[in-house]
């Protein structure tokens, strides 16, 4: 027996029901004849122990869209830079290097949520913002770890002491969803049963910034340390877990994309993960990590300052579909103050907050509001520009990410 993630689809449940099915689910979605849906299809997250014979049963149900064995996720640590730090940081310089300082848009009317090591709901930089809080790591849902309220302060976070932080300071409204404890430690159906719970959302959240990975290393070595397995079969047992919990996010991914013809959509944004040390080698370059990876997620590569122009961090997967400032970030620090760290944690958030802005700037435009067409303004008007010689087209994928302008008015 092991324990397995279920991605259920309730209109499939509900439909097997009204058929007489072996299969029961509630009918909500079911508007009188069969197969005429009021809603798209809502995703279930069920969390079970599975025998062999139990998953060949599963694979039979229609409703069961997904499946996969629980496996662990991690924080993608901030990383250390020898020649970075926090008095060498330059408050403010992510802001301005995507446009956001000059953008005529602020994130206002714009419901956004964060799946991190939660928040710090006292700091100042969120005086204003309703949060809606939920844990789903069982540590509570103070942020002790602190990168969570990092985070948040990038996306939305107020002016402290006359520092800018927030690339959408006008956002007042957040989701936050602690799917990491404070350890910095989670696991996939607490990834899986937070973006069930912000996807059914009434009000929508209309951009999903997350900076955590699926722990491939960390599964493997559970499976030998606890199950006694041999360590080739932990590894093989491990990578199927990993394939299965990639397939699951890209089904998730699908039912939220099919939702956006009902309520506009949700744009998903993620880190690229930290895994790569050019500083060791050029070729030492380590491709973007899941849930990043999963398909229609706009994954986050992390860029820094140099005398010739903004360089690719050393740290920072390759493969991105966009980057943004990852270096040096200035942000809110858990208990108060401000601090900078590095990571494409730092660089995701600048995506998702500018991704507020194309929200709104779009809803003021008369373009229809769609996640699509939010996604395609976020890509078509990233730059090449103002990159240092030589940088790989492959490492900063499209761009760096630029706020929407006054000529969107």
């Amino acid at each position: 027996m092991a324990q397995y993630i279920l991605l259920r689809d309730e209109n499939a449940s509900a439909l097997s029901h009204l058929r007489g099915g072996t299969f029961s689910g509630p009918t909500a979605g079911i508007s009188g004849n069969e197969g005429m849906f009021r809603a798209p299809p809502s995703p279930v997250i069920e969390t079970v122990d599975l025998s062999a014979g139990d998953m060949r049963d599963a694979a039979r149900d229609p409703s069961i869209l997904s499946m996969a064995r629980s496996m662990p996720t991690r924080l993608i640590e901030p990383e250390p830079m020898e020649n970075v730090s926090d008095a060498d940081a330059v408050p403010a310089w992510g802001i301005t290097s995507v446009g956001a300082d000059t953008s005529p848009f602020d994130g206002s009317g714009v419901r956004v949520a964060v799946l991190d090591t939660g928040i710090d709901a006292a700091h100042p930089a969120f005086a204003g913002v309703t949060l809606t809080q939920k844990d789903f790591s069982g540590s509570g849902d103070q942020d002790a770890n602190g990168h969570g309220t990092h985070c948040a302060g990038t996306i939305f976070g107020r002016d402290v002491d006359g520092t800018r932080i927030g690339v959408a300071p006008g956002v007042t409204d957040a989701l936050i969803g602690k799917v990491l404890d404070d350890n910095g430690s989670g696991s996939s159906e607490m990834l899986f049963n937070a973006m069930r719970w912000v996807s059914g959302q009434e009000k929508p959240a209309r951009v999903i910034s997350m900076s955590l990975g699926f722990d491939f290393p960390g599964f493997a070595e559970r499976l030998v340390q606890q199950n006694n397995l041999p360590v080739l079969l932990a590894t093989s047992v491990a990578l199927e877990g990993y394939r299965m919990n990639l397939r699951m996010f890209d089904a998730l991914m699908s039912m939220i994309r099919r939702q956006a013809d009902f309520n506009g959509g949700t744009v998903v944004v993620a880190a690229a993960g930290n895994e790569s040390r050019r500083q060791i080698s050029p070729d030492f370059e380590v491709s973007v990590s899941v849930p990043a990876a999963a398909e229609g997620v706009v994954s986050v590569g992390a860029l820094g300052q140099s005398g010739s122009g903004l360089t690719v961090a050393p740290f920072s997967n390759t493969n991105p579909v966009v980057s943004a400032p990852g270096v040096g970030i200035v942000s809110a620090r858990s208990g108060g103050g401000l601090r900078s760290l590095n990571g494409t944690s730092m660089a995701t958030p600048h995506v998702a907050g500018i991704t507020a802005l194309w929200w709104q700037a779009l809803a003021q435009s008369g373009v229809p509001l769609t996640a699509r067409a939010v996604d395609s303004r976020l890509l078509a008007t990233a730059v090449t520009s103002g990159f240092a010689p030589g940088t790989d087209l492959m490492d900063r994928g499209q761009g760096l990410v630029q706020a929407p302008s006054a000529a969107m008015n």
